[in-house]
């Protein structure tokens, strides 16, 4: 086994084992949470990262590590971890089932490998840089699958998710420019998802349920896991600064990118 089949193999067990935690707590109701203006922090967090970190520390103890919830850890060599125990706390905590455990490992920076699980549906995604993503071990695409998007580059019945990052509501110019970005969006496409789970509405675009997705100043727990799964999916994608499309083809991308360039913001 090389170094990074040892890496994508612990990113997945760290994942299920974050997801098993989720999912028994799911399953007996334990949504404890505390609620804020603009966010929401469940006791699951805690509990679903305490079952993730050790798989990787005890696996890999000189890699660095940010876990969303204990911080970061110091390690050397070119490998860092990110560990999100529940991404969709929100959802967790109105018993939605779309929530999901995820882990990135970045290598020198980049992306290397993301592994996603839903606990809720028992569905798992895992992405390598160079190897493509798989869905429950079988490997998918975003052009497998366009669903009510129609032909290419016609997204009048496109669905489109929409991610910005935790900061965006509490900076009212950010919030404005999220919220011009939405309605040109609905002007042009059938509809647009408001994305309180990145990692699984990234997950749908990887193989094709989901049209077009956007990141707007996403959080880095959920960036490098969006990214990855879109382009070892083969989609298209574009970004400037901190505004980033991916869409399940060149012309869906196209149509998309001039409608948020034309939004008024």
């Amino acid at each position: 086994m090389s170094d990074h089949d040892q890496i994508q193999a612990v990113a997945r067990a760290a994942a299920l084992a974050g997801g098993a935690e989720l999912r028994a707590r799911y399953r007996d109701g334990d949504t404890e949470a505390e609620y804020g203006a603009h966010d929401v922090k469940a006791a699951a967090d805690v509990a679903a990262e305490s079952r993730m970190l050790p798989v990787v520390r005890g696996a890999f103890p000189d890699h660095a590590v940010f876990a969303e919830e204990a911080g970061e850890f110091a390690g050397d060599g070119p490998y860092r971890w990110i560990i999100d125990p529940l991404d969709g706390t929100n959802d967790f905590a109105a018993g939605l089932p779309t929530f999901a455990s995820s882990v990135a490992v970045l290598r020198d920076g980049e992306p290397l490998v993301a592994a996603v699980h839903q606990p809720a549906t028992g569905e798992t995604y895992v992405a390598r840089a160079g190897e493509g993503v798989r869905y429950d071990g079988d490997r998918v695409a975003a052009a497998d699958a366009r669903g009510a998007g129609g032909a290419e580059g016609d997204v009048a019945g496109a669905t489109v998710a929409v991610i910005v990052g935790r900061d965006v509501p509490r900076d009212a110019t950010l919030a404005a420019e999220a919220d011009a970005l939405r309605a040109a969006l609905g002007d042009r496409v059938k509809r647009v998802l408001d994305s309180w789970a990145p990692t699984v509405h990234s997950g749908l675009l990887a193989r094709g349920r989901l049209q077009g997705l956007v990141q707007f100043h996403p959080d880095e727990e959920e960036q490098a896991v969006t990214e990855l799964l879109a382009s070892e999916a083969g989609a298209a994608v574009r970004r400037d600064e901190d505004l980033y499309v991916a869409a399940t083809d060149e012309a869906t991308l196209a149509e998309l990118w001039s409608t948020l360039e034309d939004a008024d913001r």
